[in-house]
């Protein structure tokens, strides 16, 4: 019988075993309780609290809450891959009142989204002691470059904090409804959302993002306080009602250091005049600070998005759904904008709010639904409105989700180019200049321009936005800040597993030759969970670098069992490392399987590293001249990665690493790496980026 590790021992259950089983019982018999907590199951097992916890903790190493949470997401895998029920409805029936918890649980535990789970593998690997060897470049590259694999859609980053505050640095907080009336909640927030849209606008200024503010909505932080978390200057804050047909606001101007209040107006204006109201306030705001507004971002601001107040106040509804944060807004928010856009059906920020709340539905679901409403209201709204970022940003967004990153990059910098304070944006193009395109110039570039707008919006998210900022500095060769970023994420979020990969690629960037640090953490890492399976390519090519083919192999086949269960396509370029690790067990015919895969994957690679794959392929091959060749063309890029520098140590080229030309090559490549990091470097320094 073909199996992938040892037969487990056939011991006789200890009496801890046994206790635990039955607490897991327990807790799955009240699974749908979701006030089911510790006391509830003492009760259950006829058991003091206190008793309860040190025998759940002398049996399993574990705290009862987190035996409760697992077994309720181990439940919920059960049920997402074998009943058509979807997320929500899964979330509740094992016990999460929320669920977007349910999936940021989910995220964390399983190392993707619940949208798609697959089956469970858990096997324990061989112990076959490792040895020193020198395979490292492509164990180094994956390592280094592991946040691509962590499936996102906008990725906020968290700052370095600047020498000086910027003067015309703002935050506008989440605006209050003075009015008993809570109906009038969405006019409000509405105002709110279109100040901070016209602000945006304005280059001269730094507009930090809604979700930046909207953790501030009832927090008894100080305005400095707030300003010093944020680095920001300026704070907007507003309050208003609705009566009758009048709308009254009151808008303050506040220095963040000082919480001196510079500036308040009160606003009353009639109903039919929101749009005039909107923009008056954006340019008092502006002319305050004393912003420059160029004449293209004055008639950017006082474009109206339509003339019928019905159709924008159905609008207005939609987005108080859509910016809720939650996946489930989106469908609320639809009905509101298709109703707009009945009333007004040239509204084209309408069509593009249903584009983007079609494409966040679809995000994390392998089988897509939506594609055509998709294409079809974004193609609608960037016919009526071609120079509007949101309608430029729901054009990418079609066409990332029908995987056509490249066809991104010029509506995500013309929406730039319209609005430069558009977070959404940047996000959007450091994620291809990560993902797809791999440039560590631009990828930092972008990733640094967003995190100074868009902060993230609990600590999880802040601690998943530094570690994400970590690997950004780490491609580009900034080690020490890499290092800094991934301590302030996992002071953060001491928990997070992606944490430990980039802290692995630290060690190896930092010491190529020494494995252990990187391989200790990344087996640490395995043992939190054992179906990532992004981590097991991983440790694959770490045993396979010390020459532990047994154990490589373990890993390999494995991660090959559960990409196939996952039907996903990902992490081709380990299958040059795959086919070897297979040749060397005797498994020839597969072996050739992957060989072909590989050079099937750098053919059609559209990256630069396209002819250092081929240079890798041909050095299999034993081509020589070949693998020189393409090794050659590839060190005339600019902008790759740190773990190409190591290229000399890998085993593939080891029968010509003495070759002259081979040795000038790599010179090359070190010296032009070093070089774009100070080019890198300068030119973030101008731009006050770091």
């Amino acid at each position: 019988m073909d199996t992938f590790g040892p037969s487990e021992n056939m011991a006789e259950r200890s009496p801890d075993t046994e206790f635990l089983e039955l607490v897991i019982a327990t807790i799955q018999d009240n699974m749908h309780d979701e006030q089911f907590g510790v006391t509830e199951l003492a009760d259950k097992m006829n058991m003091s609290r206190s008793n309860l916890l040190l025998k759940i903790k002398k049996a399993g190493d574990t705290s009862v809450n987190q035996l409760i949470k697992e077994t309720r997401l181990k439940r919920s895998m059960e049920l997402l891959k074998t009943t058509s029920l979807n997320v929500s409805e899964v979330s509740h029936k094992v016990g999460f009142n929320s669920a977007s918890y349910f999936i940021k649980c989910f995220r964390e535990h399983y190392g993707y989204p619940p949208g798609e789970a697959g089956k469970e593998v858990n096997i324990e690997a061989p112990a076959v002691p490792g040895k020193t060897g020198n395979r490292k470049t492509f164990l180094i590259a994956g390592i280094i470059s592991i946040a691509a694999v962590i499936i996102v859609s906008v990725v906020a980053l968290y700052p370095t904090r600047s020498k000086d505050v910027g003067e015309k640095s703002v935050l506008v907080l989440p605006f209050k409804n003075d009015s008993n009336d809570s109906t009038n909640v969405y006019l409000i927030n509405g105002l709110m959302e279109s100040t901070l849209n016209n602000l945006q606008k304005i280059e001269d200024l730094r507009v930090l993002s809604r979700t930046s503010a909207e953790k501030y909505r009832d927090t008894k932080k100080s305005i400095p306080e707030i300003a010093n978390e944020l680095n920001v200057y300026y704070f907007v804050e507003g309050s208003g009602q609705k009566i009758g047909d009048q709308i009254l606001l009151n808008i303050q101007l506040i220095e963040g250091p000082t919480d001196k209040h510079l500036w308040a107006k009160q606003y009353r204006r009639e109903a039919k005049d929101i749009f005039e109201l909107q923009q008056e306030i954006a340019k008092n705001i502006a002319q305050e600070i004393k912003a420059f507004i160029t004449p293209e971002e004055r008639e950017r601001i006082e474009q109206r998005p339509t003339e019928n107040l019905v159709a924008y106040d159905l609008y207005l509804k939609g987005v108080h759904e859509w910016t809720s944060g939650e996946r489930e807004a989106n469908a609320r928010a639809i009905p509101f904008f298709k109703k707009a856009v009945e009333e007004d059906p040239n509204f084209a920020i309408a069509y593009a709010g249903m584009a983007a709340c079609y494409y966040y539905l679809d995000i994390f679901q392998l089988d897509k639904k939506y594609t055509t409403e998709i294409g079809e209201y974004s193609d609608k709204a960037l016919l009526l409105d071609p120079k509007n970022s949101i309608c430029l940003v729901a054009k990418a967004m079609y066409y990332m989700h029908i995987n056509q990153p490249a066809l991104t990059i010029p509506y995500l910098e013309k929406a730039v180019e319209y609005n430069p304070n558009s977070g959404q944006a940047l996000n959007f193009l450091s994620d291809v200049y990560n993902f797809h395109f791999p440039n560590t110039a631009k990828h930092l570039e972008y990733a640094l321009k967003a995190v100074r707008l868009d902060l993230g919006s609990d600590s999880s998210q802040m601690g998943f936005n530094n570690m994400h900022l970590s690997a950004a500095f780490l491609q580009a060769g900034f080690l020490k800040e890499a290092q800094d970023h991934l301590d302030k994420s996992r002071a953060y979020d001491p928990n997070s597993a992606y944490v430990d990969w980039v802290q692995a690629g630290i060690y190896m960037a930092v010491d190529p030759n020494n494995f252990e640090p990187a391989k200790k953490i990344m087996l640490e890492g395995y043992r939190k969970d054992t179906t990532r399976i992004q981590l097991l390519q991983e440790i694959a090519k770490l045993e396979f670098a010390q020459d532990s083919i047994e154990r490589a192999y373990y890993y390999f086949k494995k991660f090959n069992y559960l990409r196939k269960l996952f039907g996903i396509d990902i992490f081709r370029n380990a299958d040059l490392n795959i086919g070897l690790v297979y040749e060397k067990m005797g498994y020839k015919e597969e072996a050739q399987t992957y060989f072909e895969s590989f050079k099937d994957f750098a053919d059609t690679d559209k990256t630069i590293y396209k002819d250092m794959y081929l240079s890798m392929y041909e050095a299999y091959k034993g081509n020589k001249g070949s693998s020189i060749e393409h090794l050659r063309s590839f060190s005339k890029n600019d902008y790759f990665q740190i773990w190409v520098m190591f290229l000399e140590s890998e085993d593939l080229v080891e029968y010509f690493r003495d070759e002259p030309d081979f040795k000038k090559i790599m010179g090359d490549i070190k010296a032009r790496f070093w070089a774009n990091h100070e080019t890198i470097k300068a030119n973030l320094e101008k731009e006050g980026l770091i």
